[in-house]
């Protein structure tokens, strides 16, 4: 006699939520590197690139504050590590479903005492209001990591045990030189894909 879904269900010890997770990734969002200009310069890299997909994104603001610079961090804002530098971290989420941890990291003596160490959401943009302080964009650099997540991250992004994560480190520098913006992204492993795009005018293989 066939099990009823009662039954089938009493064999299966997984939670619901475990279940699901079994059936493959929840979400998969998109994100394009090199970042493309129109994307970098809207109100938000992620909230454009997701809704451009069909997905319903959110974000929502974890810190804004004061935060010693990592290794990393320190070497792409040209600062000794631990300095305290200026952090705004965000967690984002795609149709409900936690996908990217951002935090933007910025030099405490250029922007300390400015809008972007305020905690509300930089309106229209953190582009333009490094713009309206006088900086403006020269280049950027982005280094893309897989590696397994730290605990903050595996419990903010609901990480099942062994998924890892990617880190898109992406350092902004004015025309002169000088670091204005670094951005580093930990996006769940399983809920992304990464579009590599080749610049144009070049057709070498």
């Amino acid at each position: 006699m066939p099990l009823t879904e009662e039954e089938t269900s009493a064999m299966d010890p997984k939670t619901p939520k475990e279940a699901t997770r079994d059936r493959g990734p929840r979400v998969l969002v998109r994100r394009t590197l090199p970042t493309e200009p129109a994307v970098r310069g809207s109100r938000s890299l992620f909230l454009s690139e997701a809704e451009r997909q069909g997905l319903r994104a959110g974000r929502r603001m974890l810190y804004v504050g004061p935060e010693p610079a990592g290794e990393q961090v320190a070497a792409c804002l040209r600062v000794e590590p631990g300095t305290p530098v200026v952090a705004r971290r965000k967690m984002m989420t795609a149709d409900d479903v936690p996908v990217r941890v951002a935090t933007s990291y910025f030099r405490a003596d250029l922007f300390g005492g400015t809008r972007l160490a305020e905690p509300e959401f930089v309106q229209p943009s953190l582009q333009s209001a490094l713009t309206a302080l006088g900086h403006v964009f020269g280049h950027a650099e982005e280094d893309l990591t897989a590696r397994p997540p730290t605990a903050f991250e595996r419990e903010t992004l609901e990480l099942d045990p062994g998924e890892w994560v990617v880190q898109v480190l992406r350092a902004g520098y004015s025309t002169d030189g000088t670091p204005i913006h670094v951005l580093e992204t930990i996006c769940a492993a399983s809920r992304h894909v990464f579009s590599i795009r080749q610049v144009t005018g070049h057709d070498e293989f």
